[in-house]
């Protein structure tokens, strides 16, 4: 009890403007005491009306009362200060900008901890004590403090909106109830908030079903792509191991040969040089016998004339002349198989992961913000641009020119009469991209492999889909096949490319999105965008949309 004695006398002391102890209190005639400051604060705001009154009990005085300072309630606040019970409220009591402050407070407001449903008002814990105490408030319907306590307000009848009408979704008045709403499907809101939550729930329990599941798979998924680089690992060190070893024992195979070889090749030579000492031995005497007398030439001439026959016998028809090549022609060999070998695991390994990626592949966007989330910025390769076709605008614009443009040689260039070009980047996954068409000639929109011909009309070859857009109407192209399109006829045109699924989609677009053509496929490459014009003047820009 003196706890809540002494608090009631900290409460009564305290000033209602500032909601601190008072301050050089004062006392007005009416009973209520502020801080002297504050009170001449409040009526210095109320000079220009020459009417002051009290902020508590709202008593009004017609000239501006003389202040004094009440030494009895100065004592008072000293005297708590002492004990500490008077002291201020901490700064994170007041209400901050994105709080919601009591209505009733004045000066620096305090939080809300509770908003009234009935009062339509927000209370501090010092204010909202009445809603406790007093038997009139207890009935009152307290919720946690809001900023939008208007909005369960009708706007029509002023009254608390507290049923749920089904048949409109809207929460409402009872008056509403008794009107419009009279013989429709209502609930209180309470009632609906508790089905609706229950709902939720089970929203909740499924979201959250489908998450664990989409985590599992995650997982396993990662899993794999660890066993794939582990696998990988092994299968490349295996190899490196493999292949050191085969290498080494070729090597070793071939330096023997070597070895052989030069030491047959060594001895055949050593024999020769023997017999050609020899021959140059006997070729110095049959010189020398040359100039003796005839007596003495002719006895000389029978012992030194029969020269021996060579002991070593040609080996110019049996020498292996390609030498080791048949070892380097089995190595190729080898390495051909290998590659045949491994050019069948990489299209086993394609297949499954485009089978992968096509149950991967979610549906296709229905609206063009949907469609928006998988725009890609296009610009086009100088180096496969037509000579007469000028680019400009960061090469998302590309005109059709009659002078030739400076572009260097390049092998990637369509040249003659195929006014075409690519885009730089190449195209995978799913990927959105609008094109601004202008001038009186065809504009071909194509997508297309980087091999594609640059022989051939984009459209005329099965590595190449093209739409051409005129002023009378659309034309599909694919492998030479032409088919008839029909659509409005919009100066832009989007494309849609979901390339693991092999879909290719075109749309007119205007004010809406209209389906054009779409195309079912199996790309089996990157793909690049492609424009096509064939008459002077004819633009087509790739749009930086967002």
């Amino acid at each position: 009890m003196a706890q809540r004695g002494n608090q009631l006398d900290s409460d009564t002391i305290s000033c209602s403007i500032c909601l601190d102890l008072l301050k050089d209190p004062v006392t007005l005639c009416c009973g209520h005491s502020y801080c002297m400051k504050c009170i001449k604060g409040h009526w210095d705001e109320e000079d220009r009306k020459r009417v002051y009154s009290c902020p508590q009990c709202r008593k009004t005085f017609t000239q501006r009362p003389v202040l004094e300072k009440s030494t009895v309630l100065t004592a008072l606040v000293e005297e708590l200060k002492k004990t500490g019970l008077g002291a201020a409220p901490d700064d994170h009591c007041y209400a901050g900008p994105e709080d919601v402050a009591c209505d009733v407070c004045t000066g620096r407001k305090l939080k809300a901890t509770k908003s009234c449903l009935v009062c339509r008002a927000s209370y501090c814990e010092k204010h909202l004590q009445p809603h406790y105490d007093a038997a009139t408030f207890k009935k009152h319907k307290l919720a946690d403090p809001s900023k939008k306590l208007q909005e369960n307000i009708c706007s029509r009848h002023n009254e608390v909106m507290k049923i749920f009408c089904r048949n409109d979704r809207q929460i409402i008045c009872s008056l509403c109830l008794m009107e419009e709403h009279k013989d429709h499907d209502t609930v209180s809101a309470a009632a609906e908030r508790t089905e609706k939550q229950k709902e939720l729930e089970g929203s909740r329990r499924n979201l959250q079903q489908r998450i664990k599941k989409q985590e599992k798979e995650e997982l396993l998924l990662q899993q794999e792509v660890e066993d794939i680089n582990a696998s990988a690992d092994e299968a490349v060190e295996h190899s490196e191991e493999i292949f050191t070893q085969m290498m080494r024992d070729v090597k070793q195979k071939v330096r023997s040969q070597q070895e052989t070889q030069v030491s047959r090749v060594r001895e055949l030579q050593e024999k020769l040089q023997q017999e050609v000492a020899e021959l140059k031995r006997k070729d110095g005497e049959l010189e020398k016998l040359s100039h003796t007398e005839d007596h003495e030439f002719l006895q000389s001439f029978s012992s030194l004339s029969a020269l021996g026959e060579s002991t070593h016998s040609s080996s110019s028809n049996t020498r292996p002349l390609t030498y080791f090549k048949e070892v380097t022609a089995a190595v190729s060999q080898t390495r051909d198989l290998l590659q045949d070998a491994l050019r069948d695991g990489r299209t086993n390994i394609s297949k499954t992961v485009s089978e992968v990626d096509v149950l991967l592949s979610g549906p296709e966007p229905k609206t063009r913000a949907e469609f928006l989330r998988y725009s890609r910025e296009i610009t086009l390769d100088p180096n496969t641009a037509h000579r007469t076709l000028l680019l400009s605008e960061g090469n998302r614009k590309v005109t059709s020119v009659n002078q030739e443009q400076p572009y260097s040689d390049h092998p990637d260039r369509f040249t003659r009469w195929w006014f075409q070009v690519l885009s730089r980047e190449s195209l995978t996954g799913r990927c959105y991209w609008e094109v601004e068409r202008s001038g009186r000639g065809e504009v071909y929109l194509s997508v297309a492999y980087k091999n594609t011909s640059r022989a051939e009309w984009f459209g005329f070859n099965d590595k190449s889909w093209s739409l051409c857009c005129n002023k009378e109407g659309y034309i599909f192209f694919c492998n030479k096949v032409r088919t008839e399109v029909s659509g409005p006829l919009s100066a832009r045109v989007g494309v849609y490319l979901d390339h693991p699924a092999g879909i290719l989609s075109f749309y007119s677009v205007s004010k809406t999105m209209t389906l054009l053509h779409r195309v079912q496929t199996s790309f089996t490459q990157r793909l690049h965008a492609g424009i096509c014009l064939n008459d002077s003047g004819s633009t087509a820009e790739f749009i930086k949309v967002k």
